[in-house]
């Protein structure tokens, strides 16, 4: 009897070709991306009546400011009028306390030194407080 030796041939190992499925996930990706950009800028819009001009209430009607000028020369002036240290601190005191609503600006000339305005406005504020502000003029 003869045998025959047949051999009997493998068949390659099947490979999985990764290529085709990282572009599926790539476009899954992509896609969801867009979409989450897209429902993030969505705007909800409420159904909401706003207040007229003509409705409310005034809280309190605020007087004009006390205006202190601080010339090139030093001078401190109250309107037109030249005054003291003592006597602005004072005059400041009494407008305050006449005018809980109102405020003092210091208006101080371009050629003023930055220390006399700043010693000025820091002796202002003792008195004053959070109700004296530095008036600055628009380019």
């Amino acid at each position: 009897m003869g045998f025959h030796s047949r051999q009997r041939s493998i068949p390659p190992m099947p490979t999985v070709n990764m290529l085709p499925l990282m572009d599926v996930l790539m476009s899954i990706l992509a896609f969801f991306i867009l979409i989450s950009m897209t429902l993030t800028h969505q705007q909800f819009v409420v159904d909401v009546e706003l207040p007229g001009v003509g409705e409310g209430t005034t809280v309190g009607t605020a007087s004009e400011p006390l205006i202190v000028g601080l010339n090139a020369r030093g001078e401190i002036l109250i309107g037109e009028q030249a005054v003291t240290p003592e006597q602005l601190l004072a005059t400041i005191e009494a407008y305050l306390a006449a005018n809980p609503n109102s405020s003092v600006m210091l208006q101080a000339d371009r050629r003023s030194s930055y220390e006399q305005v700043l010693q000025l406005l820091g002796r202002m504020r003792q008195v004053g407080g959070k109700r004296v502000s530095l008036a600055i003029s628009p380019l």
